[in-house]
C-alpha cells in the first residue's frame, strides 16, 4: 500500500571507506571484464542473443545499452565530482548540499526521459514490479521534503535570534549598556535551548509561533517553536528505512529481461536513498537517524563515491557534541551553535565588564563571527529551499507523467 505524502500541510509545495578523486578514477578505470560498470557483461550477453535469434533486433538493444550506459556514467561523474569537493570545510554546507541537488535533480530528469521512452517495458514483468516499488519509496520521499521544508524554517527562526543578538551588542550603532547586554543573554538563551535535541529537553513544546511558557521553567520563560508540518508520531529515521527497505542489487535473470532497465531504477533508487539520508542528516528533521544500512556493490561507477561521502558524513556526525546532533550536521548550523556559545560563556563570565576594553573588543569579534555566519545564511538558505522545492515538484512529475503514460498505453494497447 502506498504512503500517501502530506500534501496538504501548511507548509505543502505544490501551487517540500574514504577514497580519493584519484582513487576513485583509478578504481574505475582499472575495473576487470568481469565487473562492468553496471552489468555491462549482462546487457551484452542478452544483446548478443537477440542478434542470434533476429539480426534485425541488434540496433535497437545497441542504442539502449548505449542509452542507459551514459545515464550510469552521468550519475558516477556527478558523485565524483561531489566526492572531490567535499573537504572538511565545504561537506554539508548550504552550498555543498545544494550542488547534491543539482545533481540529484540532473539525474532525475534524465532518468525521466528514460522511463518515456521505454514505456512498453514498463509493462513486462518484472519491470512493472521493479517500477512500482521506485514510486512507492518516491512518495516517501515527498514527506522527507515536507519535513526538511518545516527544518528550513527553523534555521530562519535561530536567524532571527541571531539578528537580535548582533542588533543588541553592535558596538557600532552604540555603546554597550545592560540593557543590551540582558536583551543578548535572552536571545542566546532561547536560541541554545531552542537547538537542543529534542529528546534531551524536557520542557520542549510545539507551537506555532514564539509565546511565553507560563506553567514550566519560569527562569527560561519561553517555549520551543517547531511548526513541523508532519505529524507528531513521524519519523525521518522511519522513513529512511522504508525508503532503503529491500533494496538490492537486480539478479541478473532481472537485468537480463529487462535490456538493463532493472539497473538504472535500482541506481536512482540508490540516489535517491542517498540524497534523502543527507538531507535527514543536515537540516534539522523531526526523530533523526543516520544509521540507516548502505551497501552499494562496487562494480557500480557511482557506488565508490557515494559510499566515501556517506564515511565522510558519519565521521562528521562522530565529530558533534550528541545533544547537538538532534539539530542537524549542517555546517552553518555548527557554526551558529560554537559562536553563539562562545559569546554567551564571555558574557556571562564573573569577569566580564563593560568598563574592560578588551572584554568589549572580544565582544566586537564574537558579533562580527556570527555577522558573517547571519550573512552565509541569508545567502544560502533561499536558494537551498527552491532547490528542496524543485526535488518535491521533479519527484511528483516523474511519478504522475509515467502513472499517466502507462494508463494511456494499457487502454491505447487493450485487446477485446
Amino acid at each position: 500500500m502506498l504512503q500517501i505524502p502530506l500534501l496538504y500541510s501548511h507548509h505543502q509545495f505544490l501551487p517540500k571507506v574514504n577514497l580519493s578523486l584519484e582513487t576513485n578514477f583509478s578504481y574505475i578505470s582499472k575495473m576487470p571484464e568481469t565487473e562492468y560498470s553496471f552489468g555491462r557483461s549482462f546487457l551484452s550477453l542478452r544483446r548478443d542473443q537477440a542478434h542470434l535469434m533476429d539480426p534485425t533486433s541488434f540496433s535497437e538493444p545497441m542504442t539502449m545499452e548505449v542509452e542507459l550506459d551514459s545515464f550510469q556514467r552521468q550519475v558516477a561523474e556527478k558523485f565524483i565530482d561531489l566526492n572531490a569537493s567535499a573537504d572538511e570545510d565545504e561537506i554539508l554546507s548550504l552550498e555543498w548540499i545544494g550542488k547534491l541537488l543539482d545533481s540529484f535533480l540532473c539525474c532525475q530528469e534524465d532518468f525521466r526521459v528514460i522511463i518515456f521512452n521505454h514505456k512498453p517495458q514498463l509493462l513486462k514483468q518484472p519491470m512493472d514490479r521493479l517500477i512500482e516499488e521506485y514510486f512507492e519509496r518516491s512518495v516517501k520521499a515527498l514527506d522527507v521534503c515536507n519535513a526538511i521544508r518545516d527544518g528550513i524554517e527553523q534555521i530562519r527562526q535561530w536567524q532571527k535570534l541571531i539578528e537580535i543578538v548582533i542588533s543588541a551588542l553592535d558596538t557600532n550603532q552604540r555603546q554597550l549598556g545592560e540593557g543590551e547586554i540582558h536583551r543578548a543573554k535572552k536571545a542566546l538563551i532561547d536560541l541554545a535551548i531552542g537547538m537542543l535535541d529534542e529528546k534531551d529537553s524536557s520542557n520542549t513544546h510545539r507551537n506555532r509561533s514564539f509565546t511565553r511558557n507560563k506553567d514550566h521553567n519560569q527562569h527560561i520563560g519561553y517555549i520551543r517553536s517547531l511548526s513541523w508540518s508532519v505529524s507528531r508520531s513521524w519519523s525521518a529515521s522511519r522513513q529512511l528505512q522504508g525508503i532503503g527497505n529491500n533494496l538490492a542489487t537486480p539478479r541478473a535473470s532481472d537485468v537480463m529481461a529487462t535490456n538493463g532497465l532493472a539497473l538504472t531504477v535500482y541506481t536512482m533508487t540508490s540516489i535517491l536513498l542517498f540524497v534523502t539520508w543527507v538531507l535527514v542528516a543536515a537540516i534539522p528533521c523531526q526523530d533523526r537517524g543516520l544509521h540507516v544500512h548502505f551497501y552499494f556493490p562496487r562494480h557500480f561507477q557511482w557506488a565508490v563515491p557515494v559510499m566515501s561521502l556517506h564515511d565522510k558524513i558519519m565521521d562528521e556526525s562522530k565529530k558533534r557534541d550528541r545533544k547537538k546532533k538532534g539539530c542537524g550536521l549542517l555546517r552553518e548550523i555548527n557554526q551558529i551553535e560554537r559562536n553563539s556559545r562562545m559569546l554567551s560563556d564571555l558574557i556571562d563570565s564573573d569577569n566580564f565588564s563593560l568598563t574592560d576594553e578588551k572584554c568589549t573588543l572580544e565582544v566586537k569579534e564574537r558579533v562580527q563571527e556570527l555577522m558573517n555566519v547571519c550573512e552565509a545564511i541569508k545567502e544560502g538558505l533561499d536558494p537551498f529551499d527552491r532547490k528542496v522545492r524543485d526535488v518535491f515538484h521533479q519527484i511528483v512529475r516523474t511519478r504522475t507523467e509515467a502513472l499517466d503514460s502507462l494508463g494511456s498505453f494499457k487502454i491505447k494497447n487493450r485487446t477485446f
